[in-house]
């Protein structure tokens, strides 16, 4: 069920962002006037895109949820082209289902491809680290470090919201390294459906699979440039959330 946004903040943000372009999109060369190109900036359809994508991820969109263009636009208080080309933007992503004229339903996927999901993860992200571990440097350890302490500072708050994404970025840095851009943008898709479903049961799993040690023994391992240990260990942590994640999916869906 869709669930009222702040809209005047979205709007306020996407003008803000619209009058900088304005303004930016001059400047004075002497004392002429020169046109140069807009920087770029979030469209109006990027910002509701960018609004949707958040609530499915975060799970107040569900799965098989029913969007519907004329209510998103009364919610937005825009016309529906936006919303349209918001939703289009959601389909190529693979997080909605767009239908012309109607709508979208969020994305819901089967038991199986849950599982091919995480198979994918697997293959791209064990081949990534492994060819990072011998590129980090103290400065990367440092920032993967920071960010443990900060998902760790999240536990303890118990800010669950927080966990998924900090998870995500957690992984992202361990792999940078890599230096592999197009297996990244590809890991980076795969990704945001696993993580659908990661935030959506993140308390579960993180009292499940000890998240916090197996995190930082990854990042040990790969201080130690202990290529062999570090991806068995991925591998194991990366198949025991899939298998974790599907027993809880299915749990939830029989019940």
């Amino acid at each position: 069920m869709l669930k009222s946004v702040n809209v005047s903040t979205i709007a306020s943000a996407w003008l803000f962002e619209y009058n900088l372009a304005l303004t930016l999109s001059f400047y004075f060369e002497g004392s002429t006037l020169v046109k140069k190109r807009a920087v770029t900036r979030q469209s109006l359809p990027d910002v509701i895109a960018a609004d949707l994508r958040s609530r499915i991820l975060s799970g107040d969109l569900a799965e098989g949820d029913l969007i519907r263009q004329e209510l998103l636009a009364a919610e937005y208080d825009v016309s529906r082209m936006p919303v349209r080309e918001a939703l289009k933007r959601l389909d190529s992503e693979g997080l909605v289902v767009f239908t012309t004229n109607k709508g979208a339903t969020v994305t819901k996927h089967s038991l199986e491809e849950i599982a091919e999901i995480f198979d994918l993860r697997v293959l791209l992200e064990v081949d990534l680290f492994s060819k990072s571990i011998p590129r980090m440097t103290e400065q990367d350890f440092e920032a993967c470090q920071a960010l443990l302490d900060k998902m760790e500072a999240s536990y303890a708050a118990g800010n669950v919201a927080e966990w998924g994404p900090l998870n995500a970025e957690f992984h992202g840095l361990l792999y940078a390294a890599a230096n592999q851009s197009l297996t990244m943008q590809l890991l980076e898709r795969i990704s945001m459906q696993a993580n659908r479903y990661v935030s959506m049961h993140i308390d579960q799993l993180r009292k499940a699979d000890n998240a916090e040690n197996e995190h930082r023994a990854l990042l040990s391992f790969a201080k130690d440039r202990n290529i062999e240990v570090a991806t068995s260990l991925l591998t194991k942590h990366l198949i025991d959330t899939k298998q974790q994640l599907i027993e809880l999916i299915a749990k939830t869906r029989d019940s």
